[in-house]
């Protein structure tokens, strides 16, 4: 069993992705993580913020190793799980869960955490870029697309559990899918 400091993390980052960074206090996070609040206060001294920060590691460290999975797959193929990964999270969630780097990015003012998510979301970037690259795109291609892809996919994400439904993500999705097959076509033939 997860010790209290990673279940504590575990449940922010859960929380966050579900709720938001304003409606996930440190009461719901005790609750989430089940621990006590000795627990709380002696793994996280700063706080929440700390707490957060570390939630939105592991975030970026969980989508990491999910993109490592794909390497060496054709580019096509890389946009196909990426998406399909995502259409699971919101079929699953009834659209209640979105990214909890999201969450946290458009929530705070806080300079460290938003350091953080720029350092998650960068790190995405550049491993989507690196395993698109590996599939066929072009690098200035690949790294275009990898933004445009996790771009895309995340303001879809926020339109369906806004609009409680599949529709925006799928519309979306599709879209990419167009344009990686159109920059796939574009390369010389051998």
């Amino acid at each position: 069993m997860a010790g209290a400091r990673e279940r504590i993390v575990e449940g922010t980052a859960g929380l966050l992705a579900r709720r938001g960074l304003q409606a996930t206090s440190l009461s719901e996070i005790l609750a989430a993580s089940k621990v006590a609040r000795g627990s709380m206060y002696h793994s996280f001294p700063d706080g929440k913020e700390q707490v957060v920060s570390e939630a939105l590691g592991l975030a970026g460290q969980r989508t990491t190793a999910w993109l490592e999975r794909w390497d060496g797959d054709p580019a096509e193929q890389v946009t196909q799980r990426f998406l399909h990964a995502w259409r699971l999270l919101l079929s699953r969630s009834d659209c209640t869960t979105g990214c909890a780097v999201v969450a946290v990015t458009v929530a705070s003012d806080s300079k460290r955490l938003l350091d953080d998510a720029a350092d998650v979301f960068r790190g995405w970037r550049d491993r989507l870029t690196q395993l698109l690259e590996r599939g066929g795109l072009p690098a200035p291609r690949a790294a275009g697309f990898a933004t445009l892809l996790l771009a895309a996919t995340e303001g879809a994400v926020v339109m369906a559990r806004a609009e409680r439904n599949l529709e925006p993500f799928e519309l979306t999705a599709e879209q990419l899918l167009d344009q990686v097959r159109a920059l796939l076509r574009e390369l010389p033939r051998p």
